[in-house]
């Protein structure tokens, strides 16, 4: 019977070090080589360009100085190739390299990666350490200080984006709500105000992200109008939020036609509040069949039955819920395929998550425009993740006046 063994491999100590290298000279490579590609191929394409005697007027030149570039495996040291153009002075072309662009110093990711470092809840003062574990202890140009720096141009990113022209923009659906920070030094919490819309293709996007007042009826009301004054004409269809009557209010004189529907989440959350915790599972389980029925008829029967069993013993928790019935209910005269996105404020809340965690481990932001910056960065990340709605290809008949009826188009008359 034949022996098993087992090879040990010491790698020395220095082995990831090492396959770094080997790394970073492939890549250095892969890099030269690709310039060195673009470079003959801009001088080939002015191949007929020649003087009296038949000589080419574009050459190749020998090399600039060697620079390095940090990217996402450390600094790589490239040389650019040089290209003359002996033609005459006002008839001259500059090569300017798509893939090594003049004064590039860091790759694209690596000047994501602060950033991404910093909203994901890394400290300013752990900036260092992570940043050398990620790019190489050689990494130069990045610290701390960075962040600083960045912060500043997050505000002036916000400012010029709370100004841009909302000309042409159609939002079908609009989802509003107001969150809450801590703010350091400051004894009352920051609330900020959301907009998220859905656009004509079905595309969500932020709309606008501000301060306000305690979520206040004229706090709303300046936002609703400063997007009206901006070129935002075209009512939404439906507006989905809390019970906060300030946007409804400032809702109705900014947007007049736009249909309330109020957030599921939200009420249940009031209801249940109203209700001793033995009966709760109970109230919930009856809360859920109101907006999970097929049907506004089955979904009245439900919300019925929930107001007869709760109305003798919690008064408070029923009125809390019969006096929205109509807004709670709204969702039904629309593509039963867009139900999961306007039943609730769900695109805003979710999109909160990794803001409150940003916040938490910072304890709170120093000042209220860093707050807000530091939001609006935030829901920026996100919002690349997003996907369109459901059923998005029935926005156009939505648009065109098409009724719908517990989620389904109704045949027209003739």
């Amino acid at each position: 019977m034949k022996e098993n063994t087992t090879d040990v491999i010491e790698f020395p100590d220095n082995a990831e070090d090492v396959l770094t290298e080997v790394i970073r000279c492939g890549a250095r490579k892969l890099l030269a080589a690709a310039v060195e590609a673009e470079v003959e191929e801009w001088i080939e394409e002015r191949r007929d360009l020649r003087d009296g005697k038949g000589r080419r007027r574009v050459v190749r030149n020998g090399h600039q100085p060697e620079r390095s570039v940090l990217t996402g495996i450390g600094p790589i040291e490239v040389e650019k190739p040089r290209v003359r153009d002996r033609r005459p002075r006002g008839e001259r072309e500059k090569f300017v390299s798509k893939i090594l662009p003049p004064y590039l110093r860091k790759a694209r990711c690596v000047e994501q990666l602060i950033p991404w470092l910093y909203l994901r809840g890394v400290s300013t003062g752990d900036f260092t350490d992570a940043l050398q574990a990620i790019l190489g202890r050689d990494a130069p140009g990045l610290s701390a200080s960075t962040v600083t720096r960045l912060k500043a141009g997050w505000e002036e990113e916000h400012r010029k984006w709370s100004r841009r022209s909302l000309r042409g923009k159609r939002y079908v659906y609009v989802w509003a709500d107001g969150v809450y920070f801590n703010i350091r030094l400051q004894e009352d919490r920051q609330c900020m105000l959301v907009l998220m819309g859905a656009t004509a293709e079905g595309k969500k996007e932020f709309i606008a992200i501000t301060d306000g007042f305690r979520e206040s009826e004229q706090s709303w009301l300046e936002l609703l109008l400063d997007l009206k004054r901006r070129g935002l004409e075209i009512h939404p269809h439906l507006a989905t939020g809390d019970g906060a009557l300030g946007f409804w209010k400032a809702l109705r004189k900014a947007f007049p036609t736009t249909r309330e529907q109020r957030c599921w989440v939200h009420k249940t959350a009031n209801v249940l509040d109203k209700i001793a915790k033995r009966s709760q599972p109970e109230a919930k389980r009856m809360l859920h069949e109101i907006w999970m029925a097929p049907t506004r008829a089955e979904a009245c029967r439900a919300f019925d039955a929930y107001i007869a069993a709760f109305r003798a013993k919690y008064p408070k928790a029923a009125g809390c819920l019969e006096k929205d019935k109509d807004e709670l209910l709204a969702f039904y005269d629309f593509p039963a395929e867009h139900w999961q996105h306007i039943r609730t404020t769900n695109p805003i809340e979710s999109t909160f998550a990794t803001v409150r965690l940003r916040t938490r481990k910072t304890k709170g932001s120093g000042s209220r425009a860093a707050c807000l910056a530091m939001v609006y960065k935030l829901m920026e990340s996100a919002s690349r993740k997003w996907r369109a709605l459901n059923g998005s290809h029935l926005i156009p008949q939505l648009i065109e006046g098409v009724i719908f009826t517990d989620g389904v188009t109704q045949p027209q008359a003739a």
